[in-house]
């Protein structure tokens, strides 16, 4: 089966998302700089556009960041196009297998680069019976809704009330991530956990 492509807009104006109607990877990646994109030709291949300034991958969809000097109306229609070409041509029939050997070294590279490294790499698994439990409720209610918009969250601490997770994708750098922390994640993880949480902030992936 061939893979086709559609484009849906996120509520980050700066962002659209492609969604492919087979899989491309089993966990999500951050491209960020020319560097990140190199080991993955598809991906390397995207960056390069004169307009694209950040990668998105994971599970069906790609999420792409545009530089402001171009308008969406003028470049989905291309974008959508090169991405179902580039998907369907011979040289990279494995490209999903490709993806998935990858992914655990290329996630580390990526978080290395950026710069919430430090807080990205420590703390980032849950130890206590709280914080497993502010996991399951991100994974439950936050993680499917963030997706859908063409991001992804991720859990990095917890420390005397203040939750922190990664805003990845449509997500990074989205006016209205901060109504969403906020009006959404913050007020159900209180409703949920109690007082113990006094608030949670987001650190851009």
């Amino acid at each position: 089966m061939n893979y086709s492509i559609y484009a849906e807009s996120t509520p980050n104006p700066k962002v659209m998302k492609f969604v492919s109607n087979r899989m491309l990877a089993d966990q999500s990646i951050q491209f960020i700089t020319s560097e990140d994109a190199e080991r993955i030709p598809m991906i390397s291949k995207i960056y390069n556009l004169p307009f694209v300034e950040s990668i998105f991958l994971s599970k069906n969809f790609i999420s792409i960041a545009k530089t402001d000097n171009i308008e969406w109306g003028e470049i989905t229609l291309e974008l959508r196009n090169f991405i179902t070409t580039i998907l369907n041509e011979d040289e990279i029939q494995n490209y999903t297998e490709h993806i998935e050997v990858e992914n655990k070294a290329q996630i580390e590279d990526n978080i290395k680069d950026t710069k919430a490294s430090n807080n990205i790499n420590k703390g980032s698994e849950p130890k206590t019976d709280l914080e497993r439990n502010i996991v399951g409720l991100l994974n439950e209610y936050i993680r499917p809704a963030v997706e859908a918009d063409g991001g992804a969250i991720e859990f990095d601490s917890f420390d005397e009330g203040t939750v922190k997770v990664v805003l990845k994708g449509a997500c990074s750098g989205c006016p209205s991530s901060t109504a969403t922390l906020k009006q959404g994640i913050e007020s159900l993880l209180i409703q949920k956990l109690g007082e113990e949480i006094k608030e949670v902030v987001a650190i851009n992936g």
